[in-house]
């Protein structure tokens, strides 16, 4: 009797017991399970991911062997070209080398040619100096030249008065200009020669000088080019002597011979 009690008293506490046993395993089973769902949602994750990985590395392989293809192609082919290129230069430098050398023999062989010509040409040399000297031995002295032949031509004459005028060595060139007259009065620079040496008078102030000078040159040289600057600069020169009526006959004439030079038109303006 007193077992049944002690009996049913223990399944009457150990049912709840029981009870609250279940209710945690069943949490803890549940739990179990959301933890297994969570692992294998993160396995698949990595799973994909480690294969799209794997694909990358796959393609980035793929890309590093056809990169070494091409460069060992391009190596291949600067090497070949190399080759080409040694094979094609080498013969050529070899007869350029081979070349050089003969012109190297030959530029040696004419040097000396040369310094042998060079030799003989200073013989032959010496050799005239002598026959020179020995032929002026035996001439006879040249005749003097007559004391009024003029020195130099008439072109060179001219030239250097010219010249000799335009640089302001004026006594110099009036010098010349006369010798030019004295020497060769009838050429075709001489109504020219005359005018200038008129000019130099003029701007020298040797205003009676000028009025010959130009006076010659319309006398001598009517059909000179430099008439009509003759005319203006006696005109002027008689001016400047205090000579006005003179002056004023020469401007009219100038105006009569040449109405439509410029020089007649400023003549207008000196009277």
């Amino acid at each position: 009797m007193l077992f049944r009690r002690l009996f049913l008293w223990t399944l009457i506490v150990a049912a709840p017991l029981s009870a609250a046993v279940s209710r945690e395993m069943q949490e803890l089973q549940r739990d179990v399970a959301q933890l297994q769902d969570l692992v294998k949602a993160l396995q698949t994750s990595v799973n994909g991911q480690l294969a799209n990985l794997q694909g990358q590395v796959k393609v980035s392989a793929d890309a590093a062997g056809q990169a070494n293809a091409a460069v060992a192609a391009v190596q291949r082919s600067l090497e070949q070209l190399l080759r080409d290129q040694e094979v094609k230069l080498v013969p050529p430098m070899a007869a350029m080398g081979t070349r050089m050398d003969q012109v190297s023999g030959a530029l040696g062989t004419m040097q000396q040619a040369v310094s042998d010509l060079t030799v003989v040409m200073t013989k032959l040399q010496t050799q005239l100096s002598d026959l020179n000297m020995a032929v002026k031995a035996i001439q006879p002295p040249a005749a003097a030249a007559p004391a009024d032949a003029p020195p130099i031509t008439a072109i060179e004459l001219f030239k250097n008065a010219d010249n000799d005028r335009r640089t302001g060595k004026l006594e110099l060139a009036a010098q010349e200009f006369a010798d030019y007259l004295k020497w060769y009065a009838t050429t075709a620079s001489a109504g020219d020669a005359q005018y200038y040496l008129g000019s130099i008078h003029y701007s020298q102030k040797n205003y009676e000088s000028a009025v010959q000078d130009f006076d010659a040159v319309l006398k001598n040289y009517p059909d000179a080019q430099r008439a009509p600057e003759a005319l203006f600069y006696k005109a002027s020169s008689l001016t400047n002597l205090g000579r006005a009526g003179e002056a004023g006959e020469v401007y009219k004439e100038l105006r009569r011979r040449y109405p439509s030079h410029d020089l007649a038109k400023q003549s207008l303006k000196k009277q």
